[in-house]
């Protein structure tokens, strides 16, 4: 059985979308086992995947000790293949230290960490842009397999979840909400408004998510509403996107997941290029991206993000939309 290891401990939308890659590369080579190097604070999602056999956690904060605490712990092993699919310094000093017949990092790797590689693919850092995921296919084509995406992710089950909230609604799954982002001009502010529209016209039951609390001052018929922000784990996440009927997200890591494992996804864009980092693939029938106004979130209206979800959302059950709610507003 061929070792492959990959290095890449951040950060979460990265991961997914390493996770992406190396599940296509095991859906035409089985035969490969695969172990990962992870930061502690993404470890449980990484854990999770069913495509990693063995996780190695690297934890930042512990310094050089523990940076060299963790290298003698991955070099107990032989590996035919390493792959740094980050690309940076400290990445390019674990390839180093490991124990592997065979280097691989990226072509756009910064720092320096080239020169730990023993073979660089993809494109440099000044060619064209691209989307993230396709800057990493060329590491499926280094091993000799097709340098694209197949299938969707698929995670090992938690034990002791209780996810009877998102079962269906008379009949309609919940639309799972992730309004928060790590970078406050990626942050839409118009997620109560949508909620709202999404409870009294179309009357579908919401959920929103993330590991940072944001309060919704808006008020819901009983049963119709929870928000879970800031008591969301990573353990749990997988499990919960996939109870999910959609998902809206700012652009961020769950939305990433969400897209990866193939639950329909619409991706809240204002800054950044949904063409460079929209839910992937971006041609996938479950995977949309609405960008606002000159990249500006503040232009965008919820009104127009929830005619967007009623035409995509009709389509994908295949009815004519209308409002189903008991609590639609009459005229």
């Amino acid at each position: 059985m061929p070792e492959l290891l990959i290095i890449k401990p951040s950060s979460l939308g990265d991961i997914v979308h390493g996770l992406q890659v190396i599940a296509s590369l095991k859906a035409q080579q089985p035969e490969w086992r695969v172990s990962w190097i992870v930061r502690d604070l993404f470890a449980p999602l990484v854990r999770a995947a069913a495509v990693v056999d063995e996780t190695f956690v690297f934890r930042r904060h512990d310094g050089v000790r523990g940076f060299l605490r963790l290298m003698r712990e991955v070099r107990r092993r032989d590996y035919d293949v390493a792959m740094d699919l980050q690309g940076l310094l400290r990445t390019g000093l674990m390839m180093k230290w490991t124990k592997a017949r065979r280097k691989i990092g990226r072509a756009d790797a910064r720092e320096g960490a080239t020169l730990f590689y023993d073979d660089k693919v993809g494109q440099p850092s000044h060619a064209e842009p691209r989307h993230a995921v396709e800057i990493l296919l060329p590491f499926l084509a280094a091993v000799g397999a097709k340098g694209e995406i197949q299938g969707r992710l698929v995670f090992r089950e938690a034990e002791k979840l209780n996810l009877s909230f998102m079962e269906p609604w008379r009949g309609l799954g919940p639309v799972l909400v992730f309004p928060d982002s790590r970078r406050a001009e990626k942050k839409w502010n118009g997620f109560a408004q949508l909620t709202a529209l999404l409870v009294r016209e179309a009357g579908r039951k919401v959920v929103w998510a993330g590991n940072e609390h944001i309060p919704c001052r808006e008020a819901f018929p009983e049963g119709m509403f929870l928000n879970l922000t800031g008591n969301t784990s990573l353990t749990s996440l997988p499990a919960l996107i996939a109870k999910a009927d959609w998902v809206f997200s700012n652009d961020s890591g769950p939305m990433h997941l969400a897209a990866a494992q193939g639950v329909k996804t619409i991706g809240i864009f204002g800054p950044t290029d949904p063409r460079l980092y929209g839910p992937y693939p971006l041609n996938a029938p479950t995977n949309f991206a609405i960008q606002a106004p000159v990249g500006d979130l503040r232009l965008l209206p919820a009104k127009e993000v929830f005619a967007k979800f009623r035409r995509l959302d009709a389509t994908a059950r295949g009815v004519e939309w209308h409002s189903a709610s008991p609590f639609a507003r009459r005229a």
